[in-house]
């Protein structure tokens, strides 16, 4: 009988002895979290390393998943009605393509038709901007405007510059490789798409397949919903800015719609960048007037669509609160350049939603559940 309350008493002691441990009280606990953090930390480094050294073939795959996802219910409807698998694939891809080509050849005819009367109004623009210097309180010489005229013109002609022009061909080339990439992945996933994740989702089983299920379809309709809403809210903003351009006789008035449209894919700055490149034009072809009714149009319109056409459009899909976007939109930028920027943030829903249906269809992650009152208390 001794010998078991001996025993029992050394169980109870070694039980106590782990509750008391280094690991097993506050800061133990703190150490362990801090642990898994930087754990989470360096494999996220480790991928986001991969991806920006091999980015020449994962770029174009991940634009690819997005301009599949935003065609998904097109192809869908087309196999629907007894189209075959591979013209419904076709017939997407060349729409994407003849968009794309579309939009760039907007931009150079545009450009070529109107540059003669752009560089004649930009001459007169930049006299009248000379003499609007010389008004300002602080003195500006016409010998510091020539000089700043001057280093500009050197850097052109300098070696510095064409070693920058070298470079940009070899960015070219780059692109094509990648835009060639791009379109042969994207046949691949608007004909295979589900196959090719079934394939992927072979080694999961029970819960986990379920869970790797539905983080594919929330993945999809994520990424389709925000390029669909995303190109219809940029569509109203190129048009009402690009009507309003033509009205009041800004030169390049397509062309700037244009770049409206592409910039709007960008959030909270977009927008804002767009305007003042077509405020900056108008100033210098037209005047200070028309510069300040630029701004006046591009403000209109991005209330209008801030307040009315975004929310209905992108509510749902967009579920992320500004300060998320803006951290992303830099962390974007400063990995990837333009190109980041415009996908942090859908890569930043498609995290969001994956945590929404992590445990259900509408049970999201433990740690990202939204706590009740009681709870709190």
């Amino acid at each position: 009988m001794g010998l078991f309350r001996s025993q029992a008493t050394e169980v109870a002691r070694q039980d106590a002895a782990v509750r008391h441990s280094l690991w097993a009280d506050a800061f133990g606990a703190l150490a362990t979290r801090a642990v898994q953090i930087i754990a989470v930390v360096i494999v996220a480094a480790a991928l986001i390393y991969v991806f920006l050294s091999l980015s020449l073939v994962t770029l174009p795959v991940l634009l690819a998943l997005i301009f599949a996802s935003a065609m998904l219910p097109v192809v869908s409807f087309l196999r629907k009605h007894r189209v075959p698998s591979v013209l419904a694939t076709l017939i997407c891809l060349f729409a994407v393509v003849i968009i794309l080509g579309l939009i760039a050849w907007l931009i150079v005819w545009a450009v070529e038709n109107q540059a003669a009367s752009l560089a004649e109004s930009a001459t007169q623009g930049i006299e009248q901007l000379q003499n609007w210097v010389t008004t300002l309180p602080f003195s500006i010489t016409d010998d510091q405007i020539q000089g700043g005229i001057d280093a500009v013109t050197d850097f052109v002609t300098s070696a510095q510059f064409g070693s920058g022009a070298l470079a940009g061909a070899s960015a070219i080339g780059s692109f094509l490789t990648g835009l060639v990439l791009m379109i042969v992945v994207l046949f691949f996933f608007l004909k295979d798409g589900p196959a090719i994740w079934e394939f992927m989702l072979r080694p999961f089983r029970g819960e986990q397949y379920a869970r790797a299920r539905r983080i594919g379809d929330k993945t999809v309709a994520t990424l389709g919903g925000y390029v669909r809403g995303t190109a219809t809210v940029a569509a109203v903003d190129a048009i009402g800015i690009g009507v309003g351009l033509w009205i009041i006789g800004v030169p390049l008035a397509l062309p700037l719609a244009v770049v409206v449209f592409l910039t709007a894919f960008i959030p909270l700055v977009g927008a804002t960048a767009a305007g003042i490149l077509a405020a900056l034009v108008a100033l210098v072809a037209n005047g200070v007037p028309a510069a300040i009714w630029v701004v006046v149009v591009v403000v209109v319109v991005n209330q209008l669509e801030g307040n009315f056409l975004q929310p209905v459009l992108m509510g749902r899909t967009l579920q992320l609160h500004g300060l998320v976007i803006l951290v992303a939109l830099t962390a974007g930028t400063i990995l990837g350049g333009v190109v980041g920027a415009v996908i942090a943030v859908p890569v930043m829903a498609v995290a969001w939603g994956i945590t929404q249906v992590w445990n259900g269809e509408h049970e999201p992650a433990e740690m990202f559940r939204q706590k009740r009152r009681e709870e709190v208390r």
